[in-house]
């Protein structure tokens, strides 16, 4: 039996390793070829100390209070020489993938499905052995090579992988090399590279309510994460509101209904910018957000949008004189 642990590296990298049971998180990583910043090996440097953000783990009894005092400790903090896990965990590591002597990995996969969902958003799905040992963590990106080019565009998963298939939300930029791939020349069985998973953006331990605010193909991130809800569970709600400009960018409406019938405390509403909209709800996604879902606070805050939809969500906030206990975040611009 062993646990899977994720190292998120600071420069936004992110390996997985599987640690056995009684083995430290220190030597799991240097059986797999990943040097974390390790000294002494017995607890008393605090050379190897990080931050678990999710999971059970043993902290270990041999280190001494100058590594990894007890408030650390109570905070998350982690000597890596001394944890042992008892569950997945997830652990962030304070220095780079290339210090650790790691890289991000990287994958052959070929276009399994692609879809116009409608004229500003494309599904891709890919498909290939090598993704069936591919693991990230809901909300993460990987960067997709445009066949043809030496050129690479970030996407987050929108779904988990299943069967060595994932998928993307991606958006259809008029003249973009990727979108005109896809909408020109893609097919079935075409080729493609992605490396990673990359990025900070990610479904942390669920410990109070969550909002959660998607603009345009900002929502892929969430579906992922919502598969993810779905198979653990959550006793805590959960609110999603999705924004878009037109009318036609409004996607993966059924697919959201559907996740809702499988969330139990999952809602969700949809908005449109656009004054000419004939959707019921108009204007941006600040305009929909109710008192209860940022509970006083004691809410978690994921968005994931354009730059000016993160800045006024972000503004939004202050107004409200309200601080989330956690405020996560991704902001995408596209390509041309």
């Amino acid at each position: 039996m062993s646990h899977k642990i994720a190292l998120n590296f600071e420069d936004g990298v992110t390996r997985f390793i599987d640690a056995n049971v009684g083995e430290t998180v220190a030597d799991a990583a240097y059986r797999q070829g990943i040097n974390v910043p390790l000294d002494c090996r017995d607890g008393a440097c605090g050379a190897c100390k990080c931050f678990a953000e999710a999971g059970q783990y043993d902290l270990g009894e041999e280190y001494v209070e100058d590594a990894l005092s007890e408030e650390e400790a109570e905070q998350g903090y982690v000597l890596t020489c001394q944890m042992r896990a008892e569950s997945d965990c997830v652990v962030r590591v304070p220095a780079s993938s290339d210090v650790c002597k790691t890289q991000q990995a990287s994958y052959e996969a070929a276009i399994s499905a692609v879809r116009q969902l409608s004229d500003s958003t494309i599904a891709l799905s890919i498909k290939g052995e090598s993704l069936s040992k591919l693991a990230f963590l809901p909300g993460q990106y990987v960067n997709l090579k445009v066949p043809g080019s030496e050129q690479s565009r970030a996407y987050s998963f929108s779904t988990l992988q299943k069967d060595g298939e994932v998928s993307f939300l991606i958006r259809n930029v008029p003249g973009g090399l990727m979108s005109s791939f896809l909408t020109g020349l893609a097919k079935a069985g075409d080729s493609m590279t992605l490396a990673g998973p990359l990025g900070s953006f990610y479904l942390r331990e669920i410990k109070r309510p969550l909002l959660l605010l998607a603009g345009g193909t900002g929502l892929a991130p969430f579906t992922a994460m919502l598969e993810k809800i779905a198979e653990q569970g959550s006793a805590h709600p959960l609110h999603l509101i999705y924004g878009v400009t037109n009318d036609f960018d409004l996607v993966e409406m059924d697919r959201l209904e559907a996740l809702a019938a499988r969330i139990p405390n999952f809602t969700y509403s949809a908005c449109v910018a656009s004054p000419d909209s004939s959707y019921p709800l108009k204007g941006y996604v600040t305009q929909h957000i109710a008192p209860k879902h940022l509970n006083d606070g004691d809410v978690d805050v994921y968005l994931c949008g354009p730059p000016p939809m993160v800045e006024a969500v972000s503004g939004y906030i202050r107004e409200q004189g309200l601080q989330p206990a956690n405020f996560y975040y991704e902001k995408f611009a596209a390509s041309a």
